[in-house]
């Protein structure tokens, strides 16, 4: 069998290596406004006991089910997220970083705010901003007790 020519023309190149490669079913990029966020990643997030004075990317990532990439244009977007770092330049959370991780996520992905409008509301408005979001966090909370307990009844 011989190995097809790199200068040939496309008409001889083999079928099978002209069609297009099955998609994996995974979208890349950003998810569409009319898409809603699993508003169960705040809520686990919350339910969380921040034992540790200091989380990695990595594991900040995986608490917010985003990428690290994700987390770090975020800091560089965001005035309020100053994550420490080692003399290797490891961004190293603290539980302070990660209230305010939450509170942007909320404000991005739940409240639909756009990068400008989030960098302008903490800016602004950032403790009533905060005030929201927790009295949003106990609501959801209070709702979850009810749903249980009608559940049980």
């Amino acid at each position: 069998m011989n190995a097809p020519d790199l200068f040939s023309s496309p008409e001889e190149v083999p079928a099978e290596k002209a069609e297009p490669r099955p998609s994996s079913g995974k979208k890349r990029g950003r998810k569409p406004l009319s898409e809603p966020y699993d508003s169960e990643v705040l809520r686990a997030i919350a339910d969380m006991d921040l034992q540790k004075q200091y989380y990695g990317i990595g594991e900040v990532a995986d608490m917010f089910h985003v990428n690290a990439s994700l987390i770090r244009y975020w800091e560089n977007e965001f005035d309020i997220l100053k994550p420490k770092k080692n003399r290797k330049g490891d961004r190293l959370f603290r539980p302070e970083d990660i209230r305010n991780l939450q509170l942007i996520y909320h404000l991005l992905r739940e409240r639909k705010y756009t990068l400008e409008g989030v960098r302008k509301k903490l800016k602004e408005e950032r403790q009533a901003a905060a005030r929201q979001f927790e009295m949003v966090q106990s609501l959801q909370k209070i709702r979850k007790f009810l749903v249980t307990l009608k559940e049980q009844i």
